[in-house]
């Protein structure tokens, strides 16, 4: 009874759900409470269900469900509740992923760092992107794998038991108290974890960290599917489409775009892509350079999502160490690169840097010229032998169409990589995938990165590559609209409240081809002693921020994204993408991103009114 009650209401909620829960990355940023993001979600939906309304008045006012779409979104929310309330699991302890692999590696890793027993059960064959000689050697997971006919036979284990179900049918799970992980993979859509036992509960938000960091939920799309399979409904008919095609073309485009001729690589979100390059440089280190140490250098005030992975992949390989870069405000990339590469090759160890250009949130753009020859320079070890030369991995979101690495762009001659979060301009904001390129000097490294990107099974969906295909072409004419209204915001910004410091491209730069649509905005302050001043320029951030998305509800939305099609986004690093940094690290100062279609004249006018308040 209580079964048909929840598949009823699922029904319900299919037929009247929002529009915006299917096609933006986030949902009603107006209601959005970072730490309260899914709780606050599911315990409005659980009042909605025993009340029987599936109104789409009243799902619409649902607040966020987890950040866009990598850790999750309502339609994800919904599957993992409607499967818990099923198998009588809380809806924590259900888990969905875009990949197939993921939660498996995600237990993995938490066994391996509270030294865990592991075994993977399976029926049939497991799929042949399961590599477990890769996870043994590249990640050091420990496992073992067991073949089973059927689940009775299943004899005790001293540790975990992961159980991998290739299934058709959603929702028809049996767990069983010799089961603790249960994961049913669904082919083209992904799949679904269930953590079983309260003995396990302790693994829930670690598991869901991995899904936040190094993969994403299932897509709304495919978990729109997942829930018409559950009710056994028909899907849609898909429309035929030719997978190899579409990625071909979005191939060609990445490569028009980065001016580079070596296979794109397409994953799932910008941190799946990440980490995919670093454990395909952590490989490739294994076989080159075996027994060094390995060195990833990253700002320690960069977007938290990089700070935090490269950190979660230290924790848990011997060799490998995160080292600090400082790039931003006193401190010069290049003067910073050179200093640390200096001491890496003294070290005889394997140097991979990872950098923001330009950088967030200050928007600096270092001396190309000079990054270049600090990159190209010769070095030696303390035994006076030629040193490893660094690859230098670019995250390159914030300018998607500067080619750095083309045959003439001022990276060429060095190794380097760079990746985009394509939830941002690529996109418009319609999907999360992620894409990678490399120039001719670093082309060799791909085939390790690629392989570790099917490893995790992170690869962009087919739906996310048709996105891709539809707004890549005409990502470079919006990013040079959203500048011009960036520009001109700014200037109006320096004009009305000129004490303000706001860090920006100069004209110079924005000739060069740095031309983005972000900037940071250190309001003027007062007080006494440092921390009163800090204390006021908070609460004046917060109260302009309130103001723009409090009068312009339609346009100004509160949130750290980039290069969406419409509006205006507001953030403060410091509470979202720094979430993960140091607190002396932490930049709380505004940004603000700007989009090729928006109000400018209103947003203009509320920033005078405020102006005038303070």
């Amino acid at each position: 009874m209580e079964d048909n009650k929840v598949l009823t209401y699922i029904d319900s909620v299919l037929e009247n759900m929002p529009a915006d829960w299917l096609r933006l990355t986030t949902h009603r940023l107006d209601i959005y409470n970072e730490q309260l993001a899914k709780t606050q979600f599911l315990e409005q939906f659980e009042a909605l269900f025993e009340a029987g309304n599936a109104q789409t008045a009243a799902l619409s006012a649902l607040p966020t469900a987890f950040d866009y779409i990598r850790l999750g979104h309502p339609l994800s929310s919904v599957l993992e509740w409607a499967l818990g309330r099923l198998h009588n699991l809380k809806p924590e302890n259900v888990i969905s992923f875009s990949s197939r692999t993921m939660p498996v590696l995600a237990v993995l890793r938490k066994n391996l760092l509270t030294q865990k027993n592991t075994r993977i059960v399976y029926t049939g064959n497991l799929p042949a992107f399961f590599d477990a000689e890769t996870l043994q050697y590249v990640y050091g997971y420990k496992f073992e794998l067991e073949r089973v006919e059927k689940l009775e036979e299943l004899a005790g284990f001293d540790g975990s038991t992961v159980f991998f179900s290739e299934e058709d049918e959603v929702g028809q799970a049996r767990l069983s108290p010799a089961i603790d992980f249960y994961v049913s993979v669904y082919m083209g859509l992904g799949s679904v974890l269930l953590v079983n036992g309260e003995q396990n509960s302790e693994y829930v938000s670690e598991i869901q960290h991995v899904r936040r960091r190094e993969s994403i939920a299932m897509t709304p799309a495919n978990c729109l599917v997942a829930l018409q399979r559950l009710l056994k409904k028909p899907t849609p008919e898909q429309k035929k489409s030719d997978a190899e095609a579409t990625k071909a073309k979005v191939r060609s485009l990445i490569n028009e775009i980065t001016g580079t001729t070596a296979k794109a690589l397409i994953g799932s979100s910008g941190l799946s892509m990440q980490y995919a390059i670093m454990m395909g440089l952590v490989h490739d280190a294994l076989d080159q350079h075996p027994g060094k140490d390995i060195k990833f250098i990253v700002p320690p005030n960069c977007y938290g999502g990089t700070n935090d992975q490269a950190r979660r992949i230290a924790a848990i390989l011997a060799n490998v160490e995160v080292v600090d870069l400082l790039v931003d405000g006193e401190n010069d990339m290049v003067q910073s690169i050179d200093t640390v590469l200096e001491k890496i090759a003294s070290q005889d160890a394997v140097p991979y840097i990872i950098a923001e250009i330009p950088t967030n949130p200050r928007v600096e753009v270092p001396n190309l010229i000079q990054l270049k020859e600090v990159l190209s320079k010769a070095r030696y070890t303390a035994a006076g032998q030629p040193a490893i030369d660094p690859v230098f991995i670019l995250d390159q979101t914030f300018c998607p169409n500067v080619q750095f690495l083309a045959e003439d762009g001022v990276l060429s001659t060095v190794r380097a990589i760079s990746y985009v979060s394509g939830s941002k301009f690529p996109s418009g904001g319609k999907a999360t995938a992620g894409y990678c390129v490399a120039n001719t000097k670093a082309e060799a490294l791909l085939e390790k990165i690629d392989k570790h990107l099917q490893l995790c099974d992170n690869e962009a969906t087919e739906l996310q590559l048709e996105i891709l295909a539809e707004q890549l072409p005409s990502m470079n004419q919006r990013i040079a609209e959203a500048y011009k209204n960036t520009r001109a915001f700014v200037n109006f910004i320096k004009d009305t409240l000129p004490q303000a410091k706001i860090n920006f491209v100069s004209e110079e730069l924005a000739q060069q081809g740095f031309t983005p649509s972000v900037f940071s905005l250190d309001l003027p302050t007062k007080g006494n002693t440092p921390e009163e001043r800090e204390g006021y320029k908070r609460e004046l951030n917060n109260k302009l921020i309130n103001m723009m998305i409090t009068e312009i509800p339609h346009e100004s939305k509160y949130c750290v994204s980039y290069g969406q099609l419409k509006g205006c986004y507001w953030t403060i690093p410091a509470t979202s993408t720094q979430g993960t940094t140091k607190e002396a690290d932490k930049d709380y100062i505004a940004r603000v991103s700007l989009s090729p279609d928006m109000d400018l004249a209103l947003h203009k006018k509320v920033f005078a009114d405020f102006v005038k308040q303070i």
